[in-house]
């Protein structure tokens, strides 16, 4: 193959869909394991023209990719070495290229009791487990876009929300604020989460005002937390990619230090993470692999 693109979220699709029109063999693996975080958003208003869930955006993106002639495996690469040859759970490849677009895992919270409870009142994906909490109490962690996306969406279902952030005040953008204000969700302010507790299932959390510094303890139901992102940078580091801050460091091109490797989406060291910066490095990285290819070539 010409381009082996390790991802297929936005800024992996958006490269298939790019390198395809340019006439390379493409093929995208996609992870059965580690879902793309667009696939996991209740609703999408910032992306132009489209409003819908993630799911809905990411299927037509995928749609247009095999549409043009991009292949996509779901296939969980195990292996890289430079050369390059991929190895996945079901067999081994070569490309001539490689793009690293494999986005990133929810960051866990680190306290006692998140662990011990995940799938038991603890997650990370409120249109995954929402549906399990209607008409319960929940306790949503974190004070971004997606933190508010989820309340919004849990309050929706009918759960009775409570959010808790560290800070007096949001990161999200004001649009979500509104519609939280407007609903009328409690939110805890400078407070953070130091323990989940329960039987057999979550029933309490006991939480720390940062300000006072006194706990207390909130009984609830589940627990769902968006704190953010961290890379997936494992792979890039096996081909001796150059790292910056714990995200890959591409350049204006998205190519990374390794001569044939490049990188998009929100495992680059990019200062805003959303569909549509994750879709512009996409089309720059498929642009910068037929560069390359094309040179190949001569």
């Amino acid at each position: 193959m010409d381009v082996a693109i390790v991802g297929a979220g936005p800024a992996g699709l958006t490269c298939a869909i790019y390198t395809s029109r340019y006439g390379l063999k493409t093929v995208v693996f996609e992870d059965p394991t580690n879902p793309s975080q667009l696939s996991l958003a209740p609703k999408i208003e910032n992306y132009p023209g489209f409003e819908g869930t993630g799911l809905e955006l990411l299927e037509r993106m995928k749609r247009q990719a095999e549409s043009f002639g991009a292949e996509v495996r779901v296939e969980r690469v195990l292996d890289v070495s430079r050369g390059f040859t991929i190895r996945t759970d079901d067999g081994e490849y070569s490309s001539r290229s490689i793009v690293i677009a494999t986005g990133g895992r929810h960051r866990k919270l680190g306290v006692e009791g998140e662990r011990e409870f995940l799938g038991r009142g603890v997650s990370y994906c409120a249109v995954c487990d929402g549906f399990f909490f209607k008409g319960k109490d929940v306790l949503v962690v974190g004070g971004g876009n997606t933190a508010l996306s989820e309340a919004l969406y849990l309050h929706d279902l009918g759960c009775n929300v409570k959010i808790v952030h560290r800070r007096d005040e949001f990161r999200a953008e004001k649009v979500l604020q509104d519609k939280v204000f407007e609903r009328g969700i409690e939110v805890i302010w400078n407070t953070v989460v130091v323990k989940i507790e329960g039987g057999e299932r979550v029933e309490r959390v006991i939480l720390r005002d940062v300000r006072r510094d006194e706990e207390f303890e909130v009984y609830v139901d589940g627990v769902f937390v968006a704190i953010g992102i961290e890379p997936n940078v494992e792979l890039a580091v096996k081909l001796g990619v150059e790292l910056e801050n714990g995200y890959i460091k591409v350049d204006e091109f998205c190519r990374t230090n390794v001569e044939g490797v490049f990188a998009c989406g929100d495992c680059c060291n990019r200062p805003l993470k959303q569909v549509v910066t994750a879709c512009g490095d996409g089309a720059i990285a498929g642009y910068s692999v037929y560069t390359f290819i094309s040179k190949m070539r001569v």
